[in-house]
Order: structure tokens, then C-alpha cells, then sequence
């Protein structure tokens, strides 16, 4: 199954023609993505969108922080948890990069290559990321809308990503970041670039099933006491 969890969120209408593009194109789940700033109002435009969308794709919200501060970024976690299917932070920021994957109430650090001539991550980060299970992202964008030299350096860190995703094991996703319908790719379309620039298959796959992991995971986090152990009811 295809599952994006960075589509762009915006407005009821936007979002309605983004996420119908997606289903044409073979897209199972989409996750439209807020900053923290709007992602509250952001939560008001789920009725609409289910009725919107029933039957056609199914969609949840991810809130994706922007910020260098630390101390924010751990607050607006904390603050959101329980209302979002998703928690990315927008990387670049060595010491973001650094807190984010120490940080297990965080799911995902996006773009961790972002402004930078490197990509960001390191072996002893890619450890952390593989030990609190939080993912990296890799976003299309990234690559559909760069040229020339700025898109062989994204290409470049990417696959800097892939060796030490090899080495480590520690969970990858891949997303659009998709803003308009320009933006939206077919699956095979989307599949075909990324095996290009040097992902096989099976990693491909393993991607997608990790977007899937994380919006289940957070289904039941409540219930979890602490890693690896969670809750049952006593039916006894």
C-alpha cells in the first residue's frame, strides 16, 4: 500500500482536490501536514474532509515543527501527542537534528540534509535513530524542485542516507511534500525516481510499510507503558 504523510495542508477546498488527485494516482493514505501554528484549526477541517473523502482515500494529519529551538520543538510535541497521527520535525539544524532523533515522542525527522552542504546525519545519529525508532524522511520535493548542481548535492545526501539506512537499520520514509496537484505523482512514477537514485524494491516498500507502522503505532501509544510493552484489559 502507498502512504504519503507529507502532503501540504491548506484549506477544505485544497485539500479535497489534492487528496482526489492522490487516489487517481494510486495513493492509499495521505496525511496532510500543519505547523504548529495552524495545526489546531487544521483539526476543524476533519468533518469536512471525511465527508469530503469517504470512500475515495483515507487521510489523517501530521504536524510537522519548524523551529532551531529545542525547548519548543519538546513542548509542541508534548503538546500535540495525542492529536496528531504523526509528529515530523523539519531538520537541517545539527543540534535539531541531534534532539530529535533523542527524543522517542517524536516520529520522524524531516529533511535532515535541508541547507546543508552534508546530509546531515552521521553514524553515531543514525544509532539514535535506529535506537528511539524515529524516521527519516526523504521528500520528493526535494528533488522535483531543485536543478543542476543543487539537485545532484540533494541526490548526493540521499544517498548518503541509503548507506548509512543499510549499515544501521534505522526506520526510512519516503513523502511528496506535495502543495498543489502539480506536485502529486503517480506511485509508479514516484517508485521510478527513487529507485533511480539508487533505492532497490524492497527498500521501497520497507518505506511505505514504515509510514503505515507509525500512524498504527500512535493508534494505540496510550496504551503502550512503556516501549515495547503495552496495555491489555483484563478480560479474566
Amino acid at each position: 500500500m502507498f502512504f504519503d504523510l507529507n502532503i501540504r495542508g491548506s484549506s477544505l477546498e485544497n485539500n479535497i482536490t489534492l487528496a482526489r488527485q492522490a487516489s487517481e494516482y494510486g495513493w492509499d493514505h495521505i496525511n496532510f501536514s500543519y505547523n504548529q501554528n495552524d495545526f489546531q484549526n487544521a483539526l476543524d477541517l476533519r468533518e469536512g474532509l471525511k465527508d469530503s473523502l469517504d470512500g475515495i482515500i483515507s487521510f489523517d494529519y501530521t504536524l510537522e515543527i519548524k523551529s532551531t529551538n529545542i525547548n519548543e520543538i519538546r513542548k509542541t510535541a508534548n503538546k500535540f501527542r495525542n492529536k496528531a497521527s504523526c509528529i515530523s520535525v523539519i531538520g537541517g539544524d545539527l543540534k535539531v537534528n541531534r534532539a530529535v532523533l533523542e527524543n522517542i515522542k517524536i516520529d520522524v525527522l524531516s529533511r535532515p540534509y535541508l541547507k546543508r552542504y552534508d546530509s546531515g546525519i552521521n553514524h553515531i545519529l543514525a544509532k539514535e535513530a535506529m535506537r528511539n525508532n524515529v524516521a527519516i524522511e526523504l521528500c520528493f520535493e526535494d528533488v522535483l524542485k531543485s536543478y543542476l548542481a543543487p539537485r545532484a548535492k540533494v541526490i548526493s545526501n540521499f544517498r548518503d542516507i541509503y548507506a548509512l539506512y543499510r549499515k544501521f537499520d534505522f526506520p526510512l520514509i519516503l513523502s511528496s511534500r506535495a502543495e498543489s496537484i502539480f506536485d502529486i505523482k503517480t506511485t509508479q512514477d514516484f517508485v521510478s525516481v527513487f529507485k533511480q537514485i539508487g533505492l532497490n524494491d524492497d527498500e521501497i516498500n520497507e518505506a511505505f510499510s514504515t509510514s503505515k507502522a507509525i500512524l498504527e503505532f500512535n493508534e494505540n501509544r496510550n496504551e503502550f507503558i512503556f516501549k515495547g510493552v503495552r496495555r491489555v484489559n483484563d478480560e479474566a
